[in-house]
């Protein structure tokens, strides 16, 4: 049974406080030095035998940085990650932080296939955008990411890929701090600004609402006519690269009033 030793750690009193209040079981491990979360239909020593949401943080004189995921049993003395509850987005106090993963870990308790990708999908799929439609789901080795293909006038296709501050779709939607949608091109490489979409300034936003605004961008630049600046690559040759920043593609005032 894990060590409950009473913490030392401020961040860790903080957050065995929040999570309290919002009534979520947890307990402090003073061996692993992290706290455990989980269901209040499980025991605390058999928590770790269920599904449970693992906290841990680093602390610094004035403030910390929190990471809570969601982890299953994976043989006798192993666990398999499974989800990312919630991640600090950005600096504030110890406190504040902590009452906003403590939000986060009781949303993901009680419906722990919510996430704010789904919502995300389910805003999309109110303009007929789905996977599988012109919408692609992209897992890499730190990020996840929607990716919205469109149809260049030469048959190739760009993309724009969108996720959340930590190139993420699986956090909880009450950890949900603003999409960003950025642009590439038909060879996976960035066009123009990095960024053609970004919402929030790092602090908890409604994430209904915001994945509402975002989809409502992605389908006006779905349905809009698509097209290239100059043909950039015909002008590269070797040793003159042709200019970069001319290799942009027209999007809908929308999306340029949002870069």
């Amino acid at each position: 049974m894990p060590s409950t030793a009473l913490p030392v750690s401020v961040t860790a009193i903080h957050l065995l406080d929040a999570l309290e209040a919002v009534d979520v079981p947890a307990f402090f491990d003073s061996e692993e030095w992290v706290i455990y979360a989980h269901p209040k239909t499980v025991t605390q020593a058999e928590a770790l035998n269920h599904t449970h949401i693992m906290i841990d943080w680093q602390e610094s004189p004035d403030h910390s940085l929190i990471r809570a995921i969601a982890e299953r049993p994976d043989g006798p003395s192993d666990f398999q990650v499974i989800g990312t509850v919630y991640e600090t987005p950005v600096r504030r106090s110890r406190a504040e932080e902590a009452s906003v993963c403590a939000r986060a870990a009781a949303e993901w308790l009680h419906a722990p296939g919510k996430t704010a990708g789904s919502v995300l999908l389910n805003a999309l799929a109110d303009y007929g955008i789905a996977p599988g439609d012109g919408l692609a789901v992209t897992y890499g080795p730190h990020s996840d990411t929607y990716d919205v293909f469109l149809p260049l006038p030469d048959g190739e296709r760009a993309r724009l890929s969108v996720a959340d501050r930590n190139g993420s779709l699986k956090h909880v939607p009450a950890a949900h701090t603003g999409w960003s949608v950025v642009l590439h091109d038909e060879r996976g490489e960035l066009v123009g600004e990095p960024v053609v979409w970004a919402s929030g300034d790092g602090s908890p936003l409604d994430c209904a609402e915001d994945s509402a605004a975002v989809a409502a961008f992605l389908a006006d630049v779905v349905t809009a006519p698509i097209s290239r600046h100059c043909d950039c690559y015909n002008n590269e040759h070797p040793g003159r690269p042709h200019d970069r920043a001319c290799n942009r593609y027209t999007l809908p005032n929308t999306a340029q009033g949002k870069a």
